[in-house]
């Protein structure tokens, strides 16, 4: 029988992403209803310390990939590594993130698993007969589909901010399993030479809790920093609508949008943003949100909880002022 719900843990330069906390602590939630173990893999270099960070947060066994080979992501390597690991020990569910990662390496390891796939999930409820059932937006998240995979294990991407960071219990310990990863050279067909960092202050856009956006409406690049600045003092991260970034203002990895990234922040704050359907779809799950819009019938009025007509070139200075006074009060 499949044993044990499993979490792929994401890691960056020594530290567990938010996304893969918030896996373990759901996790844990679903095998105290299961009853089966919680498993946290982890794949990279020098990754022994985090064995015990993801202990803290209720997990009971540990696998450690640690090899050379993997300390950047590539999609040969680690689906490869993988796909034996879960073919050995027969979980009942292996749970991402839906990041870029695990967008990537999940659809790899269905067709190797020969298993189906739930992608861009947002909840997982147990039923009577303890199956793991999926809910996932469709439709630009206008309904909601119920997946219930009968293939094992359980293959999921799941959204982040769908689930809240448990308290950690920094004493807890989990039994450490460390693996052997043996490359085959088919799947060294990329070979990563480096990785260029982008050098930010700011959270991850899909791990903060305030962003800011800008569409069409913020008129030139030099234009964004006014959101900068609003970001800067809020703590948060800076995101645009597909409009900015095809008129080429802003990276595309600040796209918000059903073909960029999902946020769920608490406050969103939506300047010059039209309110397309599609960008509606990346931001929709936010906690409140904002709207800002010289156009009184602009669609994004629709969805906001608080809406302002007018110049967002006279707006977001006075809103950023007035953070700043709330902020160091």
């Amino acid at each position: 029988m499949p044993k044990g719900i499993w979490i792929f843990v994401e890691q960056a330069a020594g530290k567990i992403r938010k996304i893969s906390l918030e896996l373990l602590s759901q996790g844990r939630k679903i095998t105290d209803q299961t009853g089966e173990p919680l498993v946290a893999v982890i794949a990279g270099e020098g990754i022994a310390p985090l064995a015990q960070e993801a202990a803290a947060y209720g997990v009971d066994q540990v696998y450690l990939l640690d090899s050379p080979q993997l300390a950047q992501y590539t999609t040969g390597v680690y689906t490869s590594a993988l796909t034996k690991l879960i073919r050995e020990k027969e979980p009942q569910a292996f749970l991402l993130g839906y990041t870029a990662v695990g967008k990537d390496l999940a659809p790899r390891l269905a067709q190797r698993l020969g298993v189906g796939l739930a992608s861009d999930v947002i909840d997982i409820e147990v039923d009577s007969e303890k199956f793991l059932i999926c809910k996932r937006p469709v439709y630009t998240s206008s309904a909601y589909s119920f997946v219930e995979i009968v293939t094992r294990p359980v293959l999921a991407t799941v959204r982040a901010k769908s689930f809240p960071v448990a308290e950690s219990t920094p004493s807890r310990q989990a039994e450490v399993i460390e693996r052997t990863v043996t490359v085959d050279p088919e799947d060294l067909k990329v070979l990563v030479k480096d990785v260029a960092l982008l050098v930010t202050s700011r959270p991850a856009l899909t791990e903060a809790d305030f962003v800011v956006s800008g569409g069409r409406g913020m008129k030139a690049q030099e234009n964004f920093a006014i959101l900068e600045g609003l970001a800067d003092v809020m703590g948060g991260a800076v995101g645009a609508s597909r409009a900015a970034v095809d008129s080429g203002w802003i990276d595309n990895q600040f796209q918000v949008g059903q073909t960029g990234s999902i946020v769920a922040p608490t406050l969103y704050v939506a300047c010059g943003i039209s309110g397309a359907i599609q960008h509606l779809a990346g931001m929709g799950a936010s906690k409140f949100i904002v709207a800002i819009n010289k156009d009184p019938e602009a669609p994004i009025f629709s969805v906001a909880d608080y809406g302002i007509v007018g110049d967002l070139f006279e707006v977001v200075p006075l809103l950023t002022e007035e953070f700043k006074k709330l902020v160091s009060a």
